[in-house]
C-alpha cells in the first residue's frame, strides 16, 4: 500500500485504497472496515500524495506532515482528532510550526490527524514517506575533497 493509492472521497468519512479504475467509476477498499465498493467518477476523489499543507513560505506535501507525526509519535497513534480546537492547533504547531493559520483550518488539522490514525490502524509503512536527502553543491565539494 502506497500513499498514491490512498484516497479521500468527498462526502465519505475515512480513507480508501484505490483497487482499480474504469471509465465511469473506480473501485475502492475502505481502510476502516475493509468493504469494497464502486465510486462514480463524478465524485471528488483526492489522492493523499497530491495534497499539500500551506505554510508561511511554501506548500509542504501531506506525506512530509504524516511522516513528521509518525516520528513524533514513534509510530503510535496521535492525539484524538476529537480534541478541542486549542489542543489540535497546539499539537499541529509542534508538527509544522510555520503552518499558515489563515489558510489551514482546525477542520483540516482534524482530518490530517484522523487520516494518520487510520493509516496507523491499517499498518501503513510510514518509512516509505521518509524525505530523500538531497546533496547540495557544498556537500559534493566536501566529498570530492575540493
Amino acid at each position: 500500500m502506497t500513499l498514491d493509492k490512498i484516497v479521500a472521497i468527498s462526502g465519505k468519512p475515512g480513507l480508501y485504497e484505490l483497487i482499480s479504475a474504469g471509465k465511469k467509476n473506480v473501485i475502492v477498499h475502505s481502510l476502516s472496515d475493509g468493504k469494497r465498493f464502486p465510486v462514480l467518477a463524478i465524485s471528488n476523489i483526492s489522492a493523499l500524495d497530491s495534497i499539500a499543507i500551506f505554510t508561511l513560505t511554501e506548500e509542504i506535501p501531506l506525506s512530509t506532515v504524516l511522516y513528521t507525526i509518525y516520528k513524533k509519535e514513534s509510530g503510535k497513534k496521535a492525539i484524538s482528532h476529537k480534541e478541542n480546537a486549542k489542543v489540535l492547533t497546539d499539537y499541529f504547531s509542534e508538527i509544522l510550526p510555520d503552518y499558515d493559520t489563515d489558510r489551514v483550518y482546525t477542520s483540516n488539522i482534524k482530518k490530517i490527524i484522523q487520516w494518520y490514525s487510520i493509516l496507523v490502524d491499517s499498518k501503513f509503512d510510514f518509512t516509505t514517506l521518509e524525505p530523500k536527502k538531497e546533496h547540495s553543491k557544498e556537500n559534493q565539494k566536501d566529498e570530492s575533497g575540493e
